[in-house]
């Protein structure tokens, strides 16, 4: 499945009374709550609970979800957006992840 598909067929489900700044908050709290969800999985583990990767593959896609809600609330596509993300980490890693690199990026390197 493409990016840009998967964000048309999430944007089905997104409520049709919230105009586009409710939209984007409501993904904003859901993208929150879903990482809470993920961290909750892991902190379980020190309880002795086993982490169950099928539960955790379904919280990352409720968290897809609410990224997919937030970039249709800004006017943006997946695709654009993982475009310019992998644009700018060629940039900062060319070679691949560098720890010098990491720690000494060019100023305005955001």
């Amino acid at each position: 499945m493409q990016m840009n598909e998967y964000q048309r067929l999430a944007a089905r489900t997104i409520n049709p009374k919230l105009h586009s700044t409710q939209q984007m908050y409501h993904a904003l709290h859901g993208m929150t709550s879903e990482v809470g969800e993920i961290h909750g999985l892991f902190q379980k583990d020190y309880q002795g609970h086993a982490i169950d990767p099928q539960h955790m593959k379904k919280e990352l896609g409720d968290l897809l979800w609410f990224i997919a809600e937030f970039c249709t609330a800004m006017d943006w596509t997946l695709e654009e957006v993982g475009r310019e993300n992998i644009v700018k980490l060629m940039e900062r890693y060319p070679e691949g992840f560098s720890t010098g690199k990491s720690l000494h990026r060019k100023e305005g390197d955001i």
